[in-house]
């Protein structure tokens, strides 16, 4: 046997031995996708006009900050709605100065001056920033979403956004043992904010509106507290006026971790960075013996009164649970979401389902196998046992792939494995047959077998492309399954035109180093 003819043997059987050691054990290997294994499937939407509301209360804030270290003195400040907001002056002067300053810190904004020497300056947030802040919203939710379930330490997970512009995000989360627990971690916005108290507690809102007046509401904003159990007693919910502005957030935290308060109660412990630190601790030096309110998703967890300067370590303190504070912590850690979100689809899928999916997915697997493999050693004798081959390495190299890639294999993806198995055998029809004309044709072994490979190409690869062409737009524009259907269709394409086109020649080309004269096909 010619030694090119060694080297080609030797390269298929390391394909082989390579792909079987990829997916061994395959119980390990293999990833099921949810269908199989079981776990959740969510369908998200992010509430990206909160998104834009939240981005004007801090322009909001954070323009009335630029004009005092500017100098720039005004009379009152308002809050419009969730697209604009509104300073008065005392002077046009001051008004112009604003004007300027607004224009150049933030372009973002449609600015209005009106009124005599007593201006008003209006800055309403425009159409377009408005749409750049829907489209930041959704993308930095999609990744604060990735970071808590990487931390919460589930692997093999799908989560991606529906469509190029919309606000909807996929996830899907395979061998869940706690879905509720999952689904509250992901729905938690966790805006965590340090706010001054100005009044309360009070028994209601109302008793605030009436102490505040039109004056203080228009600074402040009314926010009820977590009821409290504390040593066995119910503490109702209390209501406190806060500052609109928050002090420090929780974008600024270092770190955030489990920990215990003074009554050894599970809380949080948190870290701030740098900046936060030196901010915080300056304002909470000037305001020793004030109320200082811990808000997260806009209720007050806490309302201690600064005793000391705090630097950047506090703790987070309320009626949590062991797990509660986990939680707590692990949201922090990963970020707020830019807005709340709200469920559109929520599935769950038992493992006992996936189990008889598989059962039921392997057996028509076996029984299309074993039907296929029966029509071609009887259709084609000697022959078929070139194709039988040539299928065996092309299901080894497709879950070898598969392994290797760490593709999940889903209910839809069996499916295409079963139908792997005809498209398989497809090229060697095509091939044998044109063999079989050519020895019609009273050609040689040898001969009629080059002239099959050769003519039968062409087809072979139109129909291979064609399929593939579809293949790579289900995995593009497809979603969960459909997408594990996908990328088994298109390794096992590939991995068929291989064994096909160059296992098969290769057999026949061994077949024939002893000059045979005949071929059983």
């Amino acid at each position: 046997m010619p030694r090119n003819l060694w080297y080609k043997l030797l390269f298929i059987v390391a394909v082989a031995a390579f792909c079987l050691f990829l997916a061994y054990p395959p119980e390990e290997r293999i990833n099921l996708g949810l269908d199989l294994r079981g776990g959740i499937h969510l369908v998200l939407e992010v509430v990206v006009d909160e998104a834009v509301a939240g981005e004007v209360r801090a322009d909001f804030g954070r323009f009335q900050e630029l004009l005092e270290s500017e100098g720039v003195s005004f009379a009152s400040a308002t809050l419009i709605d969730d697209f604009s907001f509104s300073l008065t002056f005392n002077t046009r002067l001051a008004g112009d100065e604003a004007e300027t300053l607004a224009e150049s810190y933030y372009p973002g904004y449609e600015t209005s001056l009106s009124g005599g020497e007593s201006p008003t300056l209006t800055l309403t947030m425009s159409p377009q920033e408005r749409a750049d802040v829907r489209e930041r919203s959704v993308r930095q939710a999609l990744q604060t979403i990735r970071n808590r379930v990487d931390q919460y330490g589930i692997g093999e997970r799908v989560i991606q956004r529906q469509g190029m512009t919309g606000s909807r995000i996929l996830v899907q989360l395979p061998g869940i043992e706690d879905p509720q627990r999952v689904k509250d971690l992901l729905r938690t916005s966790a805006i965590l904010q340090w706010r001054l108290v100005q009044a309360g507690p009070a028994d209601s809102r109302e008793a605030l509106v009436a102490a505040l007046g039109p004056e203080g509401l228009a600074t402040t904003e009314i926010m009820e507290s977590v009821p409290e159990t504390i040593e066995g007693i119910d503490y109702a919910a209390m209501y406190y006026a806060v500052d609109r502005i928050p002090i420090v957030e929780g974008s600024e935290l270092k770190n955030a971790r489990l920990s215990q308060d003074e009554r050894g109660a599970p809380a949080v412990a948190f870290t701030l960075d740098a900046n936060a630190a030196n901010k915080f601790a300056e304002f909470t030096s000037s305001h020793i013996g004030r109320q200082l309110a811990i808000v997260l998703d806009e209720r007050i967890q806490s309302a201690p009164v600064i005793e000391s300067r705090i630097a950047g370590d506090g703790i987070i303190r309320g009626s949590y649970s062991l797990q509660e504070a986990e939680d707590l912590a692990l949201v922090l850690r990963a970020g707020a979401l830019p807005a709340s979100i709200r469920y559109l689809e929520d599935r769950s899928v038992g493992p006992s389902l996936g189990r008889e999916s598989i059962r039921q997915g392997m057996l028509a697997a076996a029984i299309g196998l074993a039907l296929v493999v029966v029509f071609m050693l009887v259709y084609y004798k000697g022959a078929g046992i070139n194709a039988v081959v040539a299928l065996a390495l092309n299901l080894i190299i497709v879950i070898g792939v598969m392994a290797a890639l760490g593709a999940a294999l889903t209910l839809p993806g069996i499916a295409g494995l079963i139908l792997l198995i005809g498209m398989s055998v497809d090229a060697n029809v095509l091939i044998f047959e044109r063999i079989r004309e050519e020895l019609d044709l009273g050609k040689t072994v040898r001969s009629a077998i080059d002239a099959g490979f050769d003519k039968a190409f062409s087809a072979i690869l139109d129909a291979n492309i064609t399929t593939l062409i579809a293949a790579v737009l289900l995995f593009q524009f497809g979603s969960g399954p459909v997408k594990g259907f996908a990328v088994t269709l298109t390794i096992g394409i590939v991995a068929s035109m291989f064994t096909a086109l160059f296992v098969s020649r290769v057999m026949f080309a061994v077949w024939t180093t002893k000059r045979r004269e005949t071929l059983s096909i």
